[in-house]
């Protein structure tokens, strides 16, 4: 059975066409300004209008309010909420349960006790992701920095709520990613980009295909 897989960032028709053409089953919008693959919930509405019943809308926000959740959702139909912060679990369990929409929280990684770090999530949450955590400097966002980590350890892990894998991720390395980690899904963002947010349709293509293979 295929890896399913989420296409991040994209703020652009081509790359929500392309990914749809060669079947994600995600998709994702960024609503944290400081990224470079950031939309405004308008844009985002109309790139979501495009993308057919069965893929997954997916709204990524960085330790965001409950007034610019609301902001959005009211533009965008979204599916699942992806939560990139610092968000813990008392508060995703409270974005849950204000806005009645699936959640996924994203959890970065560098060694063994970021992974434990789930267990106090899994039952607030739909989902989880795992990530790089990000470097150390000023200018580093919470994802879509191109980092992978040490997939070893996510080795022989369930939880029992689906979990996606992230960091890193390009169309030569998803499938040892995924043998290396038994990943339910797998999630993309600068891995399929010519430089921070311009998304390329024949990367987005290829990364579609390796992991149908994996």
């Amino acid at each position: 059975m295929p890896v399913p897989v989420k296409i991040c960032g994209l703020t652009r028709p081509e790359a929500v066409a392309a990914a749809v053409a060669g079947g994600a089953a995600f998709v994702g919008f960024v609503f944290y300004p400081r990224s470079p693959r950031a939309v405004m919930p308008e844009v985002a509405g109309q790139l979501a209008a495009a993308v057919p019943k069965g893929v997954t809308k997916v709204g990524l926000f960085v330790d965001a309010d409950d007034a610019t959740i609301a902001r959005v959702l009211a533009a965008v139909p979204l599916d699942l909420l992806q939560l990139h912060g610092h968000e813990t679990p008392e508060r995703v369990a409270a974005i849950r349960a204000r806005f009645g929409v699936p959640v996924m929280k994203v959890l970065p990684v560098a060694e063994p006790g970021d992974v434990e770090a789930a267990d106090r999530y899994a039952p607030a949450v739909d989902r989880l992701m795992f990530d790089s955590r990000p470097p150390r400097r000023p200018d580093a966002l919470p994802g879509g920095n191109g980092l992978p980590f040490d997939w070893r350890l996510m080795a022989g892990r369930r939880w029992p709520v689906p979990w996606m894998l992230a960091g890193g991720l390009t169309p030569e390395n998803v499938a040892e990613a995924v043998r290396l980690t038994g990943a339910e899904a797998v999630d993309v963002s600068s891995g399929v980009e010519d430089a921070p947010g311009v998304k390329n349709v024949g990367k987005i293509a290829a990364f579609l295909a390796a992991a149908r293979a994996a």
